[in-house]
């Protein structure tokens, strides 16, 4: 037996390997390129008869996604598998179209057939009571094919290992989110990584709630969110954002928030004198935007809600550097 291949416990919680961002587009024999996924992402943890699935900050996902429960049932070994849970509008994946999932305990089947979830497999970490992460990316790939047939709602993902820089072209032509690139012979591991790149199509990271303005005019519930990151302990400002929302999601986000405010700025560097229209909160609610860019000044140009996230520590969100 493969050395590299480990008898060990098969543990309950895994934190997952994360990919660094990178403005490098290229081509290189040694890489492959798989598909940027707009979901949820999602580690699958079968042992015996005790089927958990996990967001990357170890919450427990088994009443939002019960077809996946059942379905993984299918399969009579244990392991631990990485994915993607998503949901496409056409041939995209929408992480918006998502938000109708994700906050809802115990869908009904009515939901679960307007909105279909679809998960897309792409690593191995533990089969049968090995420990698979010291393997090579490839060889985790090939276990993964010998081992399991996948059927709906359950997808492999497919990876390319040549003409990265002519793939991410295609991933631009077809509004996907980008690729994800990662080095053939890199191992797991449970943390961000170098080894494992992302190529955006478009500019888009995660953000945490600081407060919100007022609503004026027809809008109703709030107006718009300001919005920061963390760098060194320090919630810094990264701007406000007023569009993307609907009705729906205008409620579920005020629900959020009320519980959190409070009367002094969050920000290290935002606190306006005497603004009544600005209501703060504890800053916890981590939200995902799409912008075009950011300003010399570091805040946000035409940013644009996209979603309500519950897989990521508000701690652990920082602006995203190449």
């Amino acid at each position: 037996m493969n050395n590299l291949i480990i008898k060990r416990t098969q543990p309950e919680l895994i934190a997952p390997m994360l990919a660094t961002l990178t403005d490098r587009v290229f081509s290189d024999p040694d890489w492959i390129y798989e598909r940027k996924l707009d979901g949820m992402r999602c580690i699958l943890n079968k042992k015996g008869d005790q089927i958990n699935i996990w967001s990357r900050n170890n919450k427990l996902q088994n009443n939002v996604f019960p077809e996946l429960v059942t379905a993984l049932k299918r399969y009579p070994s244990d392991f631990i598998l990485d994915c993607e849970v998503v949901t496409f509008i056409k041939t995209t994946t929408s992480f918006e179209r998502l938000q109708e999932r994700l906050h809802v305990q115990n869908p009904d089947s009515a939901l679960m057939k307007r909105i279909p979830v679809v998960a897309y497999v792409f690593d191995i970490l533990f089969l049968n009571g090995y420990d698979l992460t010291k393997l090579t990316l490839l060889d985790r790939k090939k276990i993964i094919k010998q081992n399991f047939k996948f059927a709906a709602p359950y997808k492999l993902l497919n990876y390319r290992k040549t003409n990265g820089a002519r793939y991410f072209e295609y991933a631009r032509r077809h509004n996907w989110e980008g690729l994800i690139a990662k080095q053939a012979s890199s191992t797991y591991l449970n943390r961000r990584s170098r080894t494992w790149l992302k190529m955006k199509c478009n500019q888009g990271q995660e953000f945490v709630i600081g407060g919100y303005t007022k609503p004026r005019g027809q809008r109703v519930m709030f107006g718009a969110l300001l919005v920061g990151y963390y760098e060194n302990g320090r919630f810094k400002y990264a701007g406000k954002v007023g569009t993307g929302f609907n009705a729906s999601n205008l409620l579920l986000l005020l629900k959020k928030m009320q519980p959190l405010e409070t009367n002094e700025s969050p920000f290290s560097d935002y606190n306006p004198v005497r603004n009544n229209a600005i209501q703060w909160i504890n800053p916890k609610l981590v939200i995902e935007l799409r912008f075009t860019e950011w300003t010399a000044g570091g805040h946000l140009r035409h940013p644009s809600y996209l979603g309500l996230r519950n897989d990521k520590k508000h701690k652990l969100v920082i602006r995203e550097s190449k």
